[in-house]
């Protein structure tokens, strides 16, 4: 699993912690989903390109840098809206576009919904940001979409993976590397991740 980070920073296990926890009200759950989601874009994206930029400090002039690609944040509707705010704190001018999939409770395959992407793509780097990478579906569905749209560079962000969801982006998306605060042991019946954290959109957004 070469193109898999899942992080061991103390930060991301004590905040996940919390996270797990049932008795964790939305308001810190979601205040707990940013700052997650945050550590883990600051890991992902340590490869960016950058271009020399010549600034003056109070003391002299220096040679300092500029990001050099642009960046685009694709959180798939619902759960992974909580994750942009974090993003976008370290990132405040990357664009965000939307793509809505919900699971079919009988198949347990995607079904896109909705998809407004311009005709070319806009942004040279995506991360694709879910809380919870379950069968992979999802987001094997998002990567799909991005790369007929021309990105060529791509990269997952999630809070939680099982290893089915890993291994099915593997398999189909070997390119993409995923980035995770943690790999739990199994899906159950009805494809939760287990120990999980229940329904990371429930949990968010106070409809459980």
């Amino acid at each position: 699993m070469s193109n898999v980070y899942a992080s061991t920073h103390p930060l991301v296990a004590h905040k996940l912690s919390r996270l797990r926890d049932k008795r964790t009200e939305p308001k810190k759950f979601r205040e707990l989903v940013r700052e997650i989601a945050a550590l883990l874009a600051y890991e992902a994206t340590a490869d960016l390109a950058v271009t020399p930029r010549e600034i003056e400090t109070p003391l002299a002039k220096m040679t300092g840098t500029e990001l050099q690609e642009k960046i685009g944040l694709v959180p798939i509707l619902r759960a992974g809206l909580g994750m942009v705010e974090g993003i976008w704190g370290l990132m405040p001018s990357a664009e965000v576009w939307h793509i809505g999939l919900y699971r079919d409770e009988h198949t347990l395959r995607p079904v896109e919904y909705y998809n407004k992407l311009p005709l070319e793509p806009t942004v040279s780097v995506c991360l694709i940001l879910d809380p919870m990478l379950a069968t992979g579906g999802s987001a094997t569905a998002t990567a799909d979409v991005l790369k007929r749209w021309g990105v060529k560079k791509i990269k997952f962000v999630g809070l939680i993976g099982a290893p089915e969801g890993v291994a099915a982006m593997q398999q189909a998306h070997p390119d993409i590397p995923l980035y995770l605060a943690a790999i739990d042991d199994h899906l159950n019946e009805r494809a939760y991740i287990v120990p999980g954290l229940g329904d990371a959109g429930d949990r968010q957004f106070g409809t459980g």
